[in-house]
């Protein structure tokens, strides 16, 4: 069963930066296309970000040149690096692990950018 847990949220303002970390126990991840989700309150969850097992990456538009999808098979970990933060980012972000359509998912990370 594979497990996910994120780290590295916190509190953050405007223009900073904050990286989050999702590590995933389990034998799928290096085939595993994984993402980035967020939900903010009152609001459904978005996706954010993919990265394929080949490291293929896409973004939401709205993250599109701000956020940075990486992954790091050795160490079973998927990165989200957040530049140019916005009072718009702050959410709960979650992490997904999607391997042949099943999907598993992280607890979340709080993220809140203060203006």
């Amino acid at each position: 069963q594979e497990q996910l847990v994120e780290s590295g949220g916190g509190l953050v303002q405007a223009g900073g930066s904050l990286t989050l970390s999702c590590t995933v126990s389990g034998s799928l991840f290096s085939s595993s296309s994984m993402g980035w989700y967020r939900q903010a309150p009152g609001k459904q969850r978005e996706w954010v970000a993919s990265i394929t097992p080949n490291s293929g990456t896409r973004y939401a538009d709205s993250v599109k040149v701000r956020f940075t999808i990486s992954r790091d098979n050795a160490k079973n970990t998927v990165y989200l690096q957040m530049t140019t933060l916005k009072p718009e980012d702050t959410a709960v972000y979650y992490c997904n692990e999607n391997f042949v359509g099943i999907n598993y998912w992280g607890k979340g990370t709080q993220v809140i950018v203060s203006s």
